[in-house]
C-alpha cells in the first residue's frame, strides 16, 4: 500500500528532518509510529499524502509516486489525514455539513453525499449529533467528527498525526476506540502518537530517532526492552512499566507482558 524508499527531507533552513527512511506499510495494516519530539514522526506522516514531497528518495502510495504532480489527486483520494487539533479542521457550523464538505468538493452527487455522511457518522458513533454545532461538542467528539470527514471521503488509508494529544482521558478513549473500529473494518491505519498505550493497540510499531526508523516490530517485541525504550527517552505502556518494577522487587513474571489484563491474569495465578 505505502512504500518509502531512502526518504530524505530537509526544510528550507537546511535542517534535515528525515534522513534515509525505509518503510513498507501493508494494505489493511495498523502501524503506530513513536519517537521523541523532533524525531521526524509528523514530517514522515505528511509525506504519506503528499503534503510534503521528498528532498530525495521516493514515497509510493498504491504504486503512485507522491512527488509527481499528476498523481496528487489520486494520492489524496487514497490517503486521508487527521491532525492534533480538530478545531483547525472543522469548517462548517453544523456537524453533518462539516462531514459533507470533502465529498462536496469532489463534485459527488447529493444523494451519494447523504449516504456517505450517514455512514461516516454511524462509523464514529456520532449520528445523534448530526445537527449540532461543533462548538457544542467535547474535544473527543470534535475529533470524531474530523475522522468522519475522512471516512466520508472513502479513503483507504487514514493517517492520524497525534490525534489525542489535546484531549482529556475520556476523549482519548473515544478516539482510540474509533481508530480501532476503522481498522477492524479494513482501513489501513497509521497512528503517530506519544502515548505508548495507544501504540500497544497497533499491529506493528516503528520507532524513530533523529530522522530515521531505528527499529520496527510488534508492540510486544518493541516494549519488552524497557531499558532501551528509556534510553531513547520514551515511555512504555503502564502495564509494562508496572511489570518491570515488580520484577525488580523479585516477582517472577513473563518478559513480554503488554497489557493490564495480561498482568492481572499472571498475578492472579500466583
Amino acid at each position: 500500500m505505502i512504500k518509502v524508499e531512502n526518504l530524505r527531507y530537509a526544510y528550507d533552513n537546511g535542517r534535515v528532518a528525515l534522513d534515509g527512511v525505509n518503510l513498507e506499510i501493508a494494505d489493511g495494516e495498523f502501524l503506530a509510529v513513536i519517537g521523541t519530539n523532533g524525531s521526524g514522526k509528523s514530517t514522515l506522516a505528511k509525506h504519506f499524502n503528499a503534503l510534503l514531497k521528498p528532498t530525495a528518495g521516493k514515497v509510493y502510495v498504491d504504486g503512485l509516486d507522491t512527488s509527481a504532480e499528476k498523481n496528487l489527486w489520486r494520492v489524496r483520494e487514497t490517503v486521508g489525514m487527521v491532525f492534533q487539533n480538530p478545531d483547525n479542521e472543522i469548517v462548517a457550523a453544523i456537524v453533518e455539513d462539516d462531514v459533507a464538505f470533502g465529498p462536496e468538493n469532489l463534485g459527488i452527487e447529493p444523494a451519494e453525499i447523504r449516504r456517505r455522511v450517514d455512514l461516516a457518522l454511524e462509523t464514529v458513533g456520532m449520528t445523534g449529533y448530526r445537527n449540532f454545532s461543533p462548538s457544542k461538542l467535547s474535544g473527543g467528539q470534535k475529533q470524531r467528527i474530523a475522522i468522519a470527514g475522512a471516512v466520508a471521503m472513502r479513503t483507504r488509508v487514514i493517517v492520524f498525526d497525534e490525534p489525542t494529544a489535546m484531549l482529556d482521558p475520556q476523549g482519548r478513549r473515544e478516539v482510540l476506540a474509533t481508530i480501532k473500529n476503522l481498522h477492524a473494518q479494513g482501513l489501513t491505519v497509521i497512528l503517530i502518537t506519544h502515548f505508548m498505550d495507544e501504540a500497544a493497540a497497533a499491529q506493528r510499531v516503528a520507532v524513530m530517532e533523529a530522522g530515521r526508523i531505528l527499529k520496527a516490530g510488534t508492540p510486544r517485541e518493541i516494549f519488552s526492552d524497557v531499558a532501551e525504550m528509556k534510553r531513547l527517552g520514551l515511555d512504555v505502556p503502564a502495564a509494562v512499566e508496572l511489570a518491570e518494577r515488580l520484577r525488580r522487587r523479585g516477582v517472577r513474571l513473563p518478559a513480554d507482558i503488554l497489557t493490564a489484563q495480561e498482568l492481572a491474569a499472571v498475578l492472579k495465578g500466583k
